[in-house]
């Protein structure tokens, strides 16, 4: 937990045990908090559970003692996360509206209500990272199972100075152990899974209210047809499920897409040579600070959970950068976020446009 001086705080409470924990240890810590609930999708049909998530929030807010506001950015959540996702997908990509939704809404549109109506000195949020001294740098949390600066990668880099994460030393076991210590009535609440506007709903089922979905051909790395597909913009590369494909031997992954001729290419089994990749060129580049060095070896994460892999990074002066590894990686997928490490700092990144 940051050494701040104790002052005004708004986090940013979902209605999860995280950033309630979070709101909990800025309270004990003598800061003046103000707990924020964001609301940033609506379904006239109610999949959302927005709802339900405000109640959980109200009712953490309650029990640790300090008030809680609402505020309403579901069209600057429509307008700068979800139309770059529907506008990603039709370019057959696949991409993480969860590092957008950081950088615009909760490091942006938030970050700039706390500090400015709110009149809060910081704000803070539950994810599990932390913030050198000063707004120096992005670290992983000390509990790299749980860490999430991947998600953060895109944060304005002044935001460091201002945001505090009270998590950021803490395991997931602890965090638990104190919500429940607390009394708080979200303790044993599920953790959030998926993207948050599809809720419980399968995403063919979403998708097909904003995007065409053409069944078309699956074919084998020869280009036979063996399957069929409900429409290339629901796959992604390293896929497993929903192919359709069966039969004697190893299971059947994506290994590729083509959207304008409605095609997904599969192959049989996890190591196959055409799931692997040596090198990923980036587009749409951030860099937290100074960009790699050339011949510098770094890590780098091409999605979450996959193991941060060795590797040099040649970026270029137009936001491009190429990743080169130094063992070849699994699924690389276009679209997605490859996050460039050295050691624990978080550097920054950029989107997959191409994987070789």
């Amino acid at each position: 937990m940051s050494a701040a001086t104790p002052g005004p705080v708004a986090v940013g409470m979902s209605g999860g045990v995280d950033s309630s924990v979070a709101a909990l240890l800025l309270k004990r810590a003598g800061h003046e908090v103000t707990g924020v609930f964001i609301r940033s999708w609506e379904d006239a049909d109610g999949s959302c559970p927005a709802n339900e998530d405000a109640a959980a929030a109200a009712a953490a807010a309650d029990r640790i003692g300090v008030p809680l506001e609402a505020v309403d950015f579901t069209a600057d959540y429509r307008e700068r996360v979800f139309e770059s996702f529907l506008a990603e997908l039709r370019r057959g990509l696949t991409p993480n509206p969860d590092v957008w939704c950081n950088a615009a809404i909760k490091f942006d549109a938030f970050a700039d209500h706390a500090l400015g109506p709110l009149g809060a000195e910081r704000f803070a949020t539950g994810h599990y990272a932390r913030a050198e001294p000063e707004g120096r740098g992005l670290l992983k949390a000390e509990d790299e199972d749980k860490d999430q600066s991947y998600f953060l990668f895109r944060m304005p880099p002044a935001r460091l100075a201002q945001v505090l994460f009270p998590l950021g030393g803490l395991p997931k076991a602890e965090v638990r152990r104190l919500a429940k210590e607390a009394g708080l009535p979200n303790a044993e609440r599920p953790e959030s899974m998926g993207i948050c506007f599809i809720g419980k709903r399968r995403l063919r089922d979403f998708l097909a209210d904003y995007v065409e979905l053409r069944p078309g051909a699956v074919l084998d790395a020869d280009g036979h047809t063996i399957g069929e597909h409900a429409g290339a913009l629901l796959y992604t590369v390293g896929q497993r499920h929903g192919l359709g494909l069966g039969g004697p031997g190893e299971p059947w992954y994506v290994a590729a897409k083509d959207v304008a001729a409605n095609t997904v290419t599969a192959v049989r089994g996890r190591g196959h040579p055409a799931l692997l990749t040596g090198k990923a060129r980036l587009v749409d580049c951030h860099w937290l600070a100074e960009p790699p060095r050339p011949e510098w070896v770094y890590t780098c994460r091409h999605r979450h959970r996959m193991e941060p892999a060795p590797c040099t990074v040649a970026a270029g002066p137009d936001g491009t950068a190429t990743v080169e590894f130094a063992a070849p990686q699994w699924a690389v997928a276009p679209g997605q976020a490859a996050v460039v490490y050295d050691g624990v700092r978080c550097l920054g990144g950029g989107a997959i446009a191409a994987a070789a």
